[in-house]
């Protein structure tokens, strides 16, 4: 089932574009019932696995500004060490409700932006010269949240590039996707030293991913990608609201401020 699962994440991915974190930590909670810091954990190590198979093509095609990326890591990297180490936090104190909203809303976000960008296809991205500071520090906060959950990385990746960048459509897919690989090396490598990871079941997704990268790619160019890409979106967008229902589900407000006060102590 593992394989499975796996394969079908990375032919969603080859074939649609939608990142590797916001699918796989949801499917692994719902299909395989594996404790979400776990999940978590093993969704960044997959990701940066999966879009390393893809990274080589977008470097050939000389599609990542490397400068613009730079930028982004500069504000995103610390953002992700401290997302994944607040992730720890939050399980060894067992505050799993408040994980779940965290990730129900950041998949709901960037479900959202990909239904928005669906009907929006024309979207254009902002002319003149690149503001790489405001940037870089657009990319912390983007950076702790993908530490967290391991969602977000690419929508908010390329809401950001077109909102301070002028880069092309096709940069901005390479360079958010280099930006998204090294968040996720760096998350998933913090979570496998602190003993986060579930190794074999790891192994496992890599297996089956690297099977449905290949079968993806090769689907890629025969199947309507934009319908597609329109359902797998509305499916996120369900799952997201299912992750904040299940955080709020008979949770008083007594517990959420003894959840809060525990965390802070």
């Amino acid at each position: 089932m593992e394989f499975l699962v796996g394969f079908l994440i990375a032919v969603a991915i080859a074939v649609t574009g939608v990142g590797a974190g916001t699918l796989t930590a949801p499917l692994l909670i719902f299909f395989l019932h594996v404790p979400l810091g776990v999940a978590v954990c093993t969704a960044l190590v997959y990701a940066s696995v999966i879009k390393l198979l893809v990274l080589p093509v977008q470097i050939v095609r000389r599609k990542i500004n490397y400068r613009v990326a730079g930028w982004m890591l500069a504000g995103g990297l610390p953002g992700v060490v401290l997302g994944s180490l607040m992730l720890r936090r939050f399980v060894l104190v067992h505050a799993q409700r408040p994980l779940y909203a965290v990730l129900g809303v950041i998949i709901v976000v960037s479900s959202a932006w990909h239904l928005w960008r669906h009907f929006r296809p024309g979207t254009q991205v902002v002319q003149g010269p690149p503001r790489l500071r405001r940037l870089a520090a657009f990319m912390l906060p983007v950076g702790f949240e993908v530490g967290l959950s391991s969602s977000g990385a690419g929508a908010l990746g390329s809401l950001a590039l077109m909102g301070f960048t002028s880069l092309t459509p096709s940069e901005v897919v390479g360079t958010d996707l280099a930006f998204g690989f090294a968040l996720s090396l760096a998350g998933g490598g913090v979570h496998l030293f602190t003993g986060g990871c579930d190794s074999s079941l790891l192994l496992t997704l890599i297996g089956g991913g690297a099977v449905g990268v290949i079968a993806g790619s090769a689907l890629a160019p025969h199947v309507p990608q934009r319908q597609l890409r329109l359902a797998l979106a509305a499916c996120l967008l369900l799952i997201g609201v299912q992750l904040c229902y299940r955080a709020l589900q008979h949770l008083p407000a007594a517990s959420a401020l003894g959840y809060l006060r525990h965390f802070v102590s």
